[in-house]
């Protein structure tokens, strides 16, 4: 080849390198990591990319020049030369794809691992979904419908669910794990920026899916005993004191009702501002929704399980808060 050539296409795979390199940095693909997971993982995604991205100069280079070079005469309808194989250029090309898919390969291997070794000592949290709401439970049995994580601390993540398939998802953290009905399936997170965080459901989950949410914190170590503290004094531990506005928010009936003193504005169910009976049909419209349904709202949307996965005293709680509404 003409060193002329060589020049020509050389130019064009940094034209070509350059355009994609500017799409990949200038465009925010991931969101801002907090976590030592999200770290390895984009890591991974650059060294990815910048792979892509030589592959794409190349061949665009090559497919630039052979356009340009070529390029047949409009009137020439005549088929192009008898060529063969060239067996040191095959080589070459099978080569080298499968060595950077190797390393690929190797790098998202030690990610993977890395990534699922919590190391010593974690902190475990149970998480508990089921339509439409997160649950979390800490080492100390205390419960809570937020996530609070100490900052520089591993944590382990045990999660189950109560219905369907829910999947857990921080787009911070990068880590995402289904939360399967009869399995237990778990979840190592690194928090290392302290903020508030929104915690998603990414499976299709029901018709409330889009407001299963829930807030995540990363604290200090101090903020998060002093949460701890907070909660199990009843500040927002569902049940425990006899909190109904807790059991409300904890159990994710807000995602799907609106209720003024709540501060909810839900509507895939009916309105429980205009909420009629006594304690006792509340109560049974819990345990059993399907028993009565509200004009106009269908069957089958609200979890049935509020009466096995709440006790006694925390089913208790929001009957009274809603009941108590009701007489005001």
């Amino acid at each position: 080849m003409r060193r002329g050539s060589i020049v020509r296409i050389t130019i064009y795979g940094v034209i070509a390198g350059t355009l994609a390199s500017l799409v990949a940095v200038l465009v925010p693909w991931l969101p801002t990591s907090a976590s030592e997971e999200m770290d390895r993982i984009e890591f991974t995604f650059w060294f990815t990319t910048v792979i892509c991205i030589a592959i794409f100069a190349i061949v665009a280079a090559a497919i630039t020049y052979s356009v340009l070079k070529f390029r047949a005469a409009d009137d020439d309808e005549r088929d192009g030369p008898p060529i063969h194989g060239h067996t040191g250029l095959e080589i070459v090309w099978t080569a080298i794809p499968a060595v950077l898919v190797t390393a690929i390969s190797v790098v998202s291997a030690v990610v993977l691992a890395k990534n699922d070794d919590v190391g010593e000592n974690p902190l475990r949290i149970a998480v508990t979904a089921q339509q439409f709401a997160w649950k979390f439970e800490y080492p100390d049995e205390t419960t809570s419908g937020r996530l609070v994580l100490p900052v520089n601390q591993g944590v382990r993540l045990t999660l189950r669910s109560l219905d369907v398939i829910h999947s857990f998802w921080v787009p911070e953290f990068g880590q995402k794990s289904d939360a399967v009905p009869g399995i237990e399936t778990t979840l190592t997170i690194t928090p290392t920026r302290i903020g508030n965080y929104s915690l998603v459901c990414t499976e299709l989950c029901g018709l409330g899916h889009a407001t299963m949410r829930a807030r995540v914190q990363v604290v200090s170590r101090a903020d998060y005993e002093a949460f701890l503290e907070s909660v199990a004094g009843g500040g927002s531990a569902p049940g425990g004191a006899g909190d109904g506005a807790a059991v409300f928010a904890s159990a994710g009936c807000g995602g799907c009702h609106a209720f003024e003193p709540a501060g909810t504005d839900a509507a895939v169910g009916p309105s429980l501002d205009d909420l009629k009976g006594d304690a006792a049909s509340i109560r049974a419209s819990i345990v059993d929704p399907s028993a009565t349904l509200a004009p106009g709202y269908q069957d089958g949307v609200m979890p049935t399980t509020f009466g096995s996965s709440l006790s006694d005293e925390q089913l208790d709680a929001p009957v009274q808060y809603l009941a108590d509404r009701e007489t005001e």
